[in-house]
């Protein structure tokens, strides 16, 4: 009998072996949790292209985001853009609610489309709890509230988020000033309060992910957390005493169920507009937005339209000059299209100049274009003479002071290639040009962009706002210009004795200090003025990661074998140009 049972022992114990060694496939990856977007829309036809963008670039599986859209109240097309946007994209996402409201246009009580009475608080807190009752109901993992107004350029910012493994968690969006999506302090009333906290955050001095006290506008909600049963945006809590108002009622909702919010600022993940003031117009928030957008184009990652929308074309003109130049060198093609799709956003039409290179220029070029130093020139600080990049620079200047002369052009707007505009660049100066217009000012140059050399005060031009009579300055980088004055720097004939555009242009309305330059030029009578905040600021200045200068970085005009850089000028850095103590010795004797 043992010898019958022998082979069976044998024939299991091989059998036992093949299971446990035989090696199974790899089990697939755990699916990314489900998510929904939440999209509540008013009045916001002029950001959503971009908001929509934002989302169609998210690196997150469509498949398993829901989106819910509502709109209400508008007086703009923003149903029929977010309604065509669905349309098209809708076949991607998992599932999609929408629930638009054409009528009524305005809230209760409302004064304006920015004024926000306790009816539109209250409608507001509505939405947001039906989306959130929405999530709950499909068993979602995560929901995403972002306002229409910010723009997640980082394309990882809801991966990002949820990795951090928080209940109510917030991407810090940058603004074009101090405001941002949180708080960091708030009083026993509900109300915000500065802390020593809140700079060192905005600024990205710290970074990191920090409890806070309240979060808002861009929000993820982790949904599988048992805390978050009961949080809610309406109806207020019972014990509710705080402000009526959406972001404050959930922040106390959250301190009720003992949920801690928090903000992350480790990365760069997108903008968001400043809220116009509750007396101002779409047309105000518009022009905030334009704004943040332009800065996103230097700070970046820029902000991008969804392919799955129709924007309709700008409508450009001059602003009243008769011309409008952007200098560009041809070399330069990231520059020309960041300032032609810049001035486009600002409605602003312009004729490209392609700029002198004078790296490509060599001394039978310059000698035949009838170019010599002003004798005794040197660079205030390196005590360098001219470089061919500043021969380059005055050149294109000149063939445009020329052109207005030769074509007899009332007046013109200056603009070089490498400037961010201030908020309400447009505007500010259209307003500027009409009380120039009434009080008949005689002008010959008005800056909107320079350095100061002796920042200081300057005298202020009467009747004028925001005007005041230039004292010495450097950059050209963006200045209105008059026949007048154009006819007046052309007759100087300067190109037989030629500095830096930027030291010329001083010398003409005779607030240079070197009295020996200023002798070679007779009728210093140039009448320049500086709008005063200026309108206008470099993109970057010298040391950043981005500079570049075509005119610092460069060779002597008359020998190629010497370099030049910024390091010996100290003119682009930020700041003061002319502490008294790093100008040269050609300079000093003559202040």
């Amino acid at each position: 009998m043992s010898l019958l049972l022998l082979p069976l022992a044998a024939l299991l114990l091989q059998a036992d072996s093949y299971f446990s060694e035989e090696k199974y496939p790899e089990e697939s990856k755990v699916q990314p949790p489900t998510v929904v977007i939440a999209i509540i829309a008013r009045n916001a036809a002029h950001s959503l292209p971009f908001y929509l963008g934002a989302l169609d670039r998210l690196n997150y599986p469509k498949e398993r985001i829901s989106v819910w859209a509502a709109t209400d109240h508008n007086t703009d097309n923003t149903t029929a853009m977010l309604k065509e946007w669905l349309t098209y994209t809708q076949k991607f996402y998992h599932y999609v609610e929408w629930r638009p409201m054409d009528q009524p246009t305005s809230y209760a009580g409302e004064m304006g489309p920015k004024h926000w009475p306790n009816s539109r608080y209250e409608y507001v807190m509505k939405l947001k709890q039906a989306a959130l009752n929405f999530a709950r109901k499909r068993w979602a993992d995560y929901i995403l509230y972002a306002d229409t107004d910010n723009i997640l350029t980082n394309p990882e910012t809801l991966n990002l988020m949820i990795a951090e493994n928080k209940s109510v968690i917030a991407p810090m969006l940058d603004s074009q000033g101090a405001y941002s999506n949180y708080w960091c302090g708030i009083t026993p009333q509900g109300y915000y309060r500065r802390t020593a906290e809140y700079f060192p955050t905005r600024q990205r001095h710290r970074l990191g992910c920090y409890p806070v006290p309240m979060v808002h506008s861009t929000t993820l909600l982790d949904l599988r957390k048992e805390g978050m049963k009961k949080l809610a945006f309406f109806p207020p809590h019972q014990d509710y005493s705080w402000p009526y108002d959406d972001i404050i009622v959930f922040a106390f909702s959250c301190r009720a169920e003992e949920i801690q919010m928090y903000l992350c600022n480790k990365e760069r993940y997108g903008y968001l507009n400043v809220p116009a003031k509750p007396h101002q117009t779409l047309e105000d928030d518009r022009l905030n937005f334009v704004h943040v957008h332009l800065e996103s184009m230097i700070d970046g990652p820029p902000m991008k339209p969804s392919r799955f929308v129709h924007v309709f074309p700008k409508q450009r003109d001059l602003m009243g000059f008769d011309e409008i130049y952007l200098i560009n060198l041809r070399r330069r093609q990231d520059r020309r299209d960041r300032m032609l799709f810049s001035l486009n956003e600002l409605e602003i039409d312009v004729k490209v100049v392609d700029a002198v290179d004078g790296n490509a220029l060599n001394s039978s070029d310059i000698k035949i274009l009838g170019v010599d130093l002003l004798p005794g020139y040197y660079d205030p600080f390196s005590g360098r003479t001219l470089t061919k990049g500043e021969v380059g620079c005055f050149l294109s200047h000149y063939f445009i002071w020329k052109e207005m002369v030769d074509e007899q052009m009332d007046k013109a707007l200056v603009l070089e290639d490498d400037v961010r505009f201030q908020a309400n660049f447009k505007r500010r100066v259209l307003k500027l040009l009409e009380e120039v217009k009434q009080v008949e000012l005689d002008w010959d140059i008005i800056y909107f962009g320079r350095k100061q050399v002796n920042p200081g005060s300057e005298k202020e031009v009467e009747n004028v706002h925001n005007l005041v009579y230039a004292d010495y300055s450097y950059w050209t980088l963006s200045y209105a210009i008059s026949l007048q004055g154009a006819q007046k720097l052309v007759n100087a004939e300067p190109l037989s004795k030629m500095l830096p555009v930027d030291e010329f242009l001083p010398i003409m309305y005779d607030k240079h200090p070197n009295k020996v330059y200023k002798s070679n030029f007779p009728n210093r009578n140039l009448q320049a003025f500086s709008t005063h905040p200026l309108v206008v600021q470099p993109c970057h200045y010298a040391g950043d990661p981005d500079w570049v200068s075509d005119t610092e970085t460069s060779t002597l005009w008359d020998d190629d074998s010497v370099r030049t850089d910024w390091r010996g000028s100290h003119k682009t850095l930020k700041g003061a140009a002319a502490a008294p103590g790093m100008l040269s010795a050609a300079y000093k004797d003559e202040l």
